[in-house]
């Protein structure tokens, strides 16, 4: 169980007593003691650096000790999974990482195995104990343990397929898995307050998931005490109806009772029964964080009485009152530590920093591995016997089905996209089946089962955020939200998390989810709520690859590389076009791909060029057409197809053709994606211009319900014919 790091020459004893209160052995304990004292001279030593402004941040792991050395001496690195939080410092070295290691994230060290010098000090990970990277983001990891958990489930009744594949994100994805792991995962008291900590205790009752839970609970949110927090100020009573957790509340400061409680609980999930809940009462003996000073709203006596039940101080009286060190051993050990981080930090001080080059800084912001704009993705449609022409949802449907028969690792999952969950009445002929409030994942459950296909509660973060945990482990998750307009409540995870892994573990965690979104208005009675646009929001996110299809051809050979990507990829549908006539094409293949940021030469021309994208492009199509019969102009246009990348060579090549040029889209005009391709052809296309970048684009304002005040809003094609007419006349 324990493992022993303390040596003979840290051991000066007395005779240990016969009646010793707990089935650990005195080395264990010293070794307890050991890790628990390195995790506050770490502390300490960070704090002495702070001040001596050789390091930027500093928050620390003191009073909660205890808790953390019980989880890694109980549960098994490189083996089981870890989502710690930012004190879990003490947790990290009874794993294995070392002080060293720590102490060069303190410093931003170029070595920093974490980040290499990209996140703050106690934002752990390590490959090689399974701590996966973490970001300061409270909660938010609480569904990446549920999606991790998932995933070894998923692993482990499907172990031959692990192997790598070349030629899609499988190659570099190293899958290891045991039936038995356990998920480790850790907040502190104040951030059971929000959401993704309960929906991941949804999912993780619901399922009967392999994760322990744990709250070390300090009393303080920074500076908001436990009862203002917490409804009755006791998470273990709010939460003590889940179905199938086992539930331990504890007193964090003694390591005796936290290795029981761990013992117990991990028994408890590496037996199948499901989660376990571990609430911790610990301490914070120094502030939040050194930003914080919490002399300002906490006095002197409760401070003192915290002290009190400091673990190091009761965990070193056990080891006294039992015989097992004395006085001499104790002072011999922790001499012994001191040393050991003094000279850690000497080393990690004197490291090397990151290099402060463009090309460094970005690297990892996309993978290096697979290329999704290479020309070699490009193939050109199979002729096959079905020649009928399809919609767009028909063909994205054709990809999925398709792309789940050549990879088991793809699973799909969201709101509704299941054909029925209760499976019985599949199999029992009494229901059809739904498949999406569009039909566009209709069948694919009953193909390929409820274990692959299947329904999400109604919570977009849970979706997203335990996607990642999945990717993170080699699963491919494609994920739906069900209208763009709803995917705000998962923006924590598609802004601070999904995109962000690679770059933050310095490429050496990541996930590419794919995350199909319908999106878009022309609905006639979509309103507020179901005709969003907001494309600009994730183009402006580094790591996240934008795609926006106008066909149905382009749908599925763009969903297919997609797919075979090993970066997250935002996969927007535009709901109008789903069924549209414009755009329907053949049936292409299991094969057909189309590389990312190649535009699409919608229509020739040598007058202007428009440059467009989604429902836009076939509006686009009827101006242009209007304007070359009324006014003989010949207007290009091309349809960018992706927007992260998009293709910049092309509309470079248009404008110096044609000198003129509208960008069109149907999100609104200020602060839209067009905004930045005007820029960007004002700067480098200067001296090609004939007349200034025109936009047409939505009004400021939100997509209203009747559909005259719908037209206004919306650009239409008589606004891009208008504005046609009027550059060409410039």
């Amino acid at each position: 169980m324990a493992r022993s790091t303390a040596s003979a020459s840290e051991r000066s004893r007395t005779t240990p007593s016969a009646t010793l209160p707990t089935s650990l052995s005195p080395d264990q304990l010293v070794s307890i003691y050991r890790l628990m004292y390195l995790s506050r001279r770490v502390d300490d030593r960070e704090i002495l650096l702070k001040r001596q402004q050789k390091i930027f941040f500093q928050i620390s792991a003191a009073g909660h000790e205890a808790l953390q050395v019980a989880a890694g001496v109980v549960l098994k690195p490189g083996y089981d999974w870890f989502f710690p939080y930012y004190r879990d410092r003490a947790l990290c070295l009874a794993l294995g990482v070392t002080a060293e290691e720590l102490l060069l994230q303190a410093v931003g060290a170029a070595a920093d195995p974490a980040s290499g010098g990209r996140q703050m000090p106690a934002h752990w990970g390590s490959t090689a104990h399974n701590i996966v990277s973490q970001s300061s983001c409270t909660a938010s990891q609480c569904l990446h343990a549920v999606g991790c958990a998932e995933a070894g489930r998923y692993f482990s009744q499907r172990p031959e397929i692990a192997a790598k594949h070349e030629g899609d994100y499988r190659q570099w994805k190293d899958v290891t898995f045991h039936g038995d792991e356990v998920v480790y995962m850790s907040v502190g008291e104040g951030s059971t307050s929000q959401g993704e900590f309960w929906e991941s205790l949804n999912t993780a009752s619901n399922a009967k998931l392999p994760v322990i839970f744990v709250v070390e609970n300090n009393g303080y949110a920074i500076s908001t005490p436990v009862e203002v927090n917490t409804p009755g100020g006791n998470i273990s009573t709010l939460v003590a109806n889940f179905p199938n957790f086992h539930f331990a509340e504890i007193d964090g400061t003694d390591p005796v009772v936290c290795v029981k409680a761990f013992e117990e609980a991990a028994a408890w999930c590496r037996a199948g029964n499901g989660p376990a809940f571990i609430h911790g009462h610990v301490i914070r003996p120094y502030s939040h964080s050194l930003s914080d000073d919490d002399k300002l709203y906490r006095p002197d006596s409760e401070r003192e009485s915290d002290a009190l039940r400091d673990p190091l101080s009761k965990t070193q009286m056990l080891l006294l009152r039992e015989g097992i060190l004395d006085a001499e051993g104790i002072n011999k050990l922790e001499r012994e530590v001191d040393e050991e981080v003094r000279q850690a930090a000497d080393r990690a001080v004197r490291a090397p920093l990151p290099e402060p080059t463009k090309a460094a800084i970005l690297k990892h912001v996309y993978s290096e591995d697979y290329d999704p704009t290479s020309p070699a993705l490009q193939t050109a449609p199979a002729r096959t016997a079905d020649s009928q022409e399809r919609t767009m949802a028909d063909l994205i449907n054709a990809c999925l089905r398709d792309e789940m028969r050549r990879d088991e690792r793809i699973v799909i999952f969201g709101e509704d996209v299941a054909d029925a969950s209760r499976e019985e009445y599949l199999k029992q002929g009494a229901v059809k089946g739904k498949g999406g409030v569009f039909k566009l994942t209709a069948g694919l459950q009953t193909e390929f089962g409820g274990e692959r296909v299947f329904n999400s509660p109604l919570a977009e973060a849970n979706i997203v955020g335990r996607a990642l945990g999945m990717a993170a482990r080699g699963m491919k998750p494609v994920v739906e939200i069900q209208f763009f307009d709803y995917i705000w409540p998962a923006m924590h995870q598609l802004r601070n998390e999904l995109p962000v892994l690679r770059w933050r573990s310095n490429g050496t965690w990541s996930a590419p989810v794919v995350v199909r979104v319908p999106i878009g208005g022309y609905l006639t009675g979509g309103s507020v709520y179901h005709s969003q646009s907001g494309e600009s929001i994730f183009t402006h996110t580094p790591g996240m690859r934008v795609v926006f299809p106008s066909n149905a051809l382009d749908a599925n050979g763009l969903l297919r590389t997609a797919i075979r990507c090993d970066d997250p990829v935002l996969f927007l549908e535009h709901k109008r076009l789903y069924r549209e006539t414009y755009g329907r094409a053949a049936y292409p293949g299991p094969d057909y791909m189309i590389p990312f940021g190649k535009a699409a030469k919608v229509r020739e021309g040598k007058d202007l060029t428009v440059v467009t994208y989604g429902a836009v492009v076939p509006r686009a199509l009827q101006a242009a057409q209007k304007a070359e019969r009324e006014h003989g102009i010949q207007t290009e246009i091309l349809d960018l197809r992706t927007l992260n990348p998009y293709d910049w060579e092309a509309i470079a090549e248009s404008v110096r053709k044609t000198s003129r040029v509208i960008v069109a889209h149907e999100d609104m005009q200020s602060w839209g994606f067009g905004a930045e391709i005007a820029a960007r052809i004002a700067d480098e296309l200067f001296l090609d211009l004939d007349a200034p970048v025109k936009r047409v684009a939505s009004m400021d304002t939100f997509v209203a319900y009747q559909p005259i005040l719908e037209d206004v809003i919306l650009p239409q094609p008589e606004d891009i014919y208008k504005a046609i007419v009027d550059l060409r006349a410039f």
